[in-house]
């Protein structure tokens, strides 16, 4: 994988179907925001539109915690269009379906299949200063959880918000938190 964990974003532009017009997108958009990168192999396949449908529901929620959410293919924008008005569970979608059939953004992520030309299963959350704070990558077969996007994201905001505190295992908003000490050592 090209990318890890606390290293910034590399810079790409492309273009984007993004409730019902074309625009271009590029790493600027990312920043002065928190932001996800969902990538995906390609449209007009069977586990994609599961786990693309459920982030759509889970969007607007992600909206009012201040993220944006960039899902990636290497299919083109028009694809994304077209398959957009022709499947119900796609047409939900309302946030940015990003075209990179250059490769150029999955291989700046690191996750191009070698010699496919598709994108693995992977998220990237962002921090607004464009340095990614989590990534998930999961086998063709294994589909994604919004809820726990959603809850991931709470906690890298929560962390961010409140240095010297570490969220633990299944934290949920509300719960407590961590604040890593030698008082603590052996003790949880």
């Amino acid at each position: 994988m090209a990318v890890s964990i606390n290293t910034e974003i590399k810079p790409f532009t492309a273009d984007a179907f993004y409730q019902g017009e074309f625009v271009k997108v590029s790493d600027a958009d990312l920043k002065g925001k928190w932001s996800v990168v969902f990538f995906y192999p390609a449209d007009f396949t069977f586990v994609c539109p599961t786990e693309l449908g459920d982030l759509a529901d889970h969007y607007e929620e992600l909206q009012k915690m201040g993220v944006e959410v960039y899902s990636v293919s290497t299919d083109t924008h028009f694809t994304h269009k077209a398959w957009h008005d022709s499947s119900e569970t796609i047409g939900k979608i309302n946030y940015y379906m990003v075209g990179d059939q250059t490769g150029t953004i999955t291989n700046n992520f690191g996750v191009m299949r070698e010699g496919q030309g598709l994108a693995d299963r992977a998220t990237f959350i962002i921090d607004p200063q464009g340095v990614i704070q989590a990534i998930e990558v999961t086998a063709e077969g294994i589909g994604r959880d919004a809820s726990d996007l959603v809850r991931k994201i709470k906690a890298a905001q929560y962390v961010a918000a409140h240095p010297g505190e570490v969220c633990p295992a299944k934290w949920q908003e509300g719960e407590a938190t961590l604040a890593p000490s030698l008082d603590l050592v052996g003790k949880i």
